[in-house]
C-alpha cells in the first residue's frame, strides 16, 4: 500500500514527538486521514476512534498518555470531518450516507496499520460516535485484543418531549429533499467556539477546553457543526440495530462520566450489564470528554485503560 503524507498540525497538537499523518483512500473512493504516533519498543498499538466533529490533533494529549504507558497510537479522521473528504457542499454540516460507510474507513485504517507494520497486539479505544463505529467493527470481526469505550454513542440523546418529533423529522425530511439540512436546535457553528466554558457539556478542565478552541481558531478547516437529517436518521437506525445484537466475545471496559449529557446513558448501562467479560466504570464528576478531563480525573482512567489492555497480553 502506497502511503501519501498528509498534514498533521503539530503547532496545536501536544502529542508525542514523531507524529505523522497519511492519506488513505477507502473502497468507495473517499479520502480520509490517518495519524500515527510511534513508540520505541511499544507493547502494542491503540486504534483510536474519535467522536463526531473530532479530528486527529484533538487526541495528541491522549496519544501522549498512552505513549507514557508504552503504547503506540493510530487515529483517524472519519469521512465528513477533520481533513477527510467532506460529503456535502456545505462542509460545516456533519453527514454520512449510511452508518455502515464508516466501516469502509475502518478498513482503510487497518490497511494503513498493516502497511506501517505497527506493533501488535492491537487495542481499540473508542469515544462517543467512535464507540458506535467501533462496536460494529468488533461485532464484525475487527481483530483487537481488548476494547475500551468512553462516553459511547450507543443511543442518541434527545430531550424526552422532543424524541418523537426528532425521529419523525429524521425520516420525513430526506424524503422531502431536505435530508442535508440541520435539525432544529443545531447550527453550523462548532460547539467549543460558540459555547462558554462555564457549564459546557464536554469537560471541567479549562485548559483542555482552551486547547480545543485554539485548534479550531488556528485551523478552521477542522471545524464541524451540527449533523444533517440523514446523519440523524442513520444514527437512530444504527444504534437500534446494534442494541439488538449480542456483545462480542471480547474483554471490554466502558468509562462513563457521572455528568454525561451528550449521549443517551441507559443504553450504555444495558449494554455493559449484558456483556460477558465487560464492565462499566463510572467516572465521578466527569463530563463527556473523559479523556480530556482534569488530570485528577483522567489519570485513573488512563491507568485503568493500561491495566485493561496490557492485562490481556500473555507474558
Amino acid at each position: 500500500m502506497d502511503l501519501t503524507p498528509a498534514p498533521l498540525f503539530t503547532d496545536v497538537s501536544p502529542g508525542p514527538e514523531g507524529g505523522i499523518a497519511h492519506w488513505a483512500i477507502t473502497s468507495d473512493g473517499k479520502r480520509i486521514r490517518v495519524g500515527h504516533w510511534p513508540v520505541d519498543k511499544a507493547k502494542g498499538t491503540v486504534l483510536l476512534f474519535p467522536g463526531r466533529t473530532e479530528y486527529i490533533e484533538k487526541y495528541g494529549v491522549t496519544a501522549g498518555e498512552l505513549a507514557a504507558r508504552g503504547l503506540a497510537t493510530i487515529a483517524i479522521d472519519w469521512r465528513g470531518q477533520g481533513l477527510a473528504d467532506r460529503l456535502l457542499d456545505d462542509p460545516l454540516i456533519g453527514h454520512v450516507g449510511a452508518f455502515s460507510d464508516y466501516q469502509k474507513d475502518v478498513a482503510a485504517l487497518m490497511r494503513v496499520a498493516r502497511s506501517l507494520n505497527l506493533p501488535r497486539p492491537y487495542f481499540l479505544l473508542a469515544h462517543s460516535m467512535g464507540g458506535c463505529i467501533g462496536m460494529r467493527a468488533v461485532m464484525e470481526g475487527m481483530s483487537v485484543r481488548a476494547a475500551a469505550f468512553t462516553g459511547p454513542m450507543w443511543g442518541i440523546y434527545v430531550k424526552p418531549h422532543l424524541r418523537g418529533l426528532a425521529r419523525v423529522l429524521a425520516n420525513i425530511m430526506p424524503h422531502l429533499g431536505k435530508g442535508q439540512g440541520l435539525p432544529p436546535g443545531t447550527t453550523k457553528a462548532s460547539y467549543v467556539l460558540s459555547a462558554d466554558f462555564e457549564d459546557n457539556l464536554l469537560t471541567t478542565d479549562h485548559q483542555m477546553y482552551d486547547m480545543m478552541r485554539d485548534q479550531l481558531v488556528a485551523h478552521p478547516e477542522l471545524a464541524l457543526g451540527g449533523p444533517s437529517y440523514v446523519w440523524l436518521r442513520e444514527a437512530f437506525a444504527e444504534t437500534r440495530h446494534l442494541s439488538e445484537r449480542a456483545a462480542p466475545n471480547l474483554p471490554a471496559v466502558t468509562f462513563l462520566g457521572t455528568n454525561e449529557r451528550i449521549v443517551d446513558v441507559p443504553p450504555v448501562y444495558e449494554r455493559m450489564d449484558n456483556w460477558v467479560g465487560g464492565r462499566l466504570e463510572l467516572v465521578e464528576g466527569a463530563e463527556h470528554e473523559i479523556l480530556m478531563e482534569q488530570p485528577g480525573i483522567r489519570k485513573p482512567v488512563f491507568d485503568g485503560i493500561e491495566k485493561h489492555f496490557l492485562g490481556t497480553v500473555t507474558t
